[in-house]
């Protein structure tokens, strides 16, 4: 883990000048900012401030440039690819208090809110005025955050990821200037797209402080189900074949035989444990009975059994929740051990090839490793299940990792749909790109940051 070390003395007196109870070096402070929920080892900050206005940003970014040293931005420390660990030391800057919800125009479906504002905090604000943002990575995870990292999750078959719900940022340069990228029409032609050159950028061009995105009308009807099948293939040729059908499906998540174990053990539910899919439908009565009945259709002819039906809010809401827990419910397989989770994501036709191929790998493994995924588009998560001190447990898990990220370059995917590089897969990256791309993307972060203090150490090597 290591011991922080200390920040230059007239920085750390202009932080607690400045901050006061809100610039923090206690260890308990500094290890919560320095953890993940994955794999990766501790790093400690030398010091936490915690934001509460975009001005404060600027001041702690000022002040950072001053005296060279690093910033990471923190918002609720749920990214799987150690985006928030410090492996530099300097200051993690929290902004999970920056939680305001600045604006809402219903009239035009979106909104403004500050970077610290938590998804679900938004849904529960916007659901009397007949709104929801969809964008649900599982995670209550802050919509800065989601933007920092082009966040995707269940619902991207329909509406797309954080790349789409986008509209404009404020973001605070690793100069200090702070910067609007658009305004709130839903398409310029208006110079460069500044707004996705920052989302996905992991904090390493900026800290994004406001984010304005789309919404969407709750749909009249909601309805979901849950259909196991008899073989993997059955499961994702069901996935295939109703997108190819031009089925406007909501959300459609593919869950292996041990994941669904794991998740009838965590969240005491009774499921057959065979690959199963979660199934929801979003539009009018009508739309919805007519993409069931297209739905059940194409799973029968693929081996799939009845459809277990979730229609109350209460029984989707329970559904979804055992879903979002799989991690978790993944981890209870073992207790004790950590997990490792990895995602890619290949073309809709390479699907059913790259799991089939990944689920043959990891029936010969000796460590557990779950299967889940957005699949229907194209995105699905490996869980390897490690004992922390088995090294010969991750040397394996490493092993599968980088046979799985070749299969889906292989078939011209991407070694992440989802998670992003981060630390975790910064050698993917080069194995995914071209020279020539690579050194577009450190071009561009020697321009906006020519002193590297901007989340150090992650996407590219410089």
């Amino acid at each position: 883990m290591g011991d922080p070390n200390p920040l230059p003395t007239t920085l750390a007196a202009a932080l607690h000048d400045r901050f006061g109870a809100r610039f923090s070096t206690n260890a308990q402070v500094l290890l919560q900012h320095g953890r993940t929920e994955s794999h990766h080892a501790v790093r400690l900050p030398d010091g936490v401030v915690l934001a509460h206005t975009t001005e404060e940003v600027r001041a702690v970014v000022r002040l950072c440039a001053e005296h060279r040293v690093p910033i990471v931005p923190f918002g609720a420390g749920t990214s799987m690819e150690g985006h928030t660990v410090p492996v530099r030391g300097g200051i993690s800057l929290d902004l999970s208090e920056m939680n305001r919800i600045v604006a809402v125009n219903a009239d035009d479906f979106d909104c403004t809110v500050e970077a610290g504002v938590r998804r679900q905090q938004l849904n529960d604000h916007l659901r009397d005025q007949g709104l929801f943002f969809p964008i649900d990575p599982g995670a209550d995870a802050t919509l800065g955050g989601m933007a920092s990292t082009r966040a995707s999750g269940t619902n991207a078959v329909r509406y797309g990821t954080m790349k789409d719900a986008v509209l404009s940022l404020r973001v605070v340069t690793p100069d200090g200037r702070v910067i609007r990228t658009s305004r709130r029409a839903r398409k310029s032609a208006a110079g460069y797209d500044l707004t996705r050159l920052y989302v996905g950028a992991e904090g390493t061009l900026g800290v994004i402080t406001e984010v304005t995105l789309r919404l969407h009308p709750i749909p009249e009807t909601v309805s979901a189900a849950v259909c196991g099948f008899a073989s993997l293939h059955g499961a994702v040729s069901t996935v295939v074949q109703t997108l190819q059908y031009g089925v406007p499906i909501a959300r459609i998540e593919l869950l292996d035989d041990v994941q669904m174990m794991a998740v009838n053990r965590w969240s005491k539910l009774d499921y057959a444990e065979v690959t199963t899919l979660f199934f929801e439908f979003h539009g009018s009565e009508r739309s919805v009975q007519e993409q069931v009945e297209t739905v059940a259709a194409i799973a029968a002819e693929n081996g799939g059994g009845e459809f277990r039906w979730a229609s109350s809010q209460e029984e989707r809401s329970r559904l979804w929740k055992a879903r979002h827990q799989a991690y978790y419910a993944a981890l209870a397989l073992r207790p004790g051990a950590v997990g490792w989770p990895t995602d890619v994501c290949v073309p809709i036709s390479r699907l059913a090839e790259c799991i089939e191929a990944t689920k043959a790998d990891l029936a010969r493994a000796s460590i557990p490793a779950p299967i889940v995924g957005h699949v229907g588009d194209g995105n699905f998560h490996v869980v390897f299940i490690l004992d922390p001190d088995r090294p010969d447990e991750r040397a394996e898990a490493e092993r599968l990792n980088a046979a799985l990220v070749e299969r889906a370059l292989s078939l011209d995917g991407t070694c992440t749909g989802e998670h992003g590089i981060g630390l975790g897969k910064i050698d993917c990256l080069e194995h995914e790109l071209d020279e020539g791309a690579l050194d577009v993307m450190r071009t561009i972060k020697r321009a906006l940051d020519p002193q590297g203090i901007m989340n150090p150490g992650k996407i590219v090597r410089l």
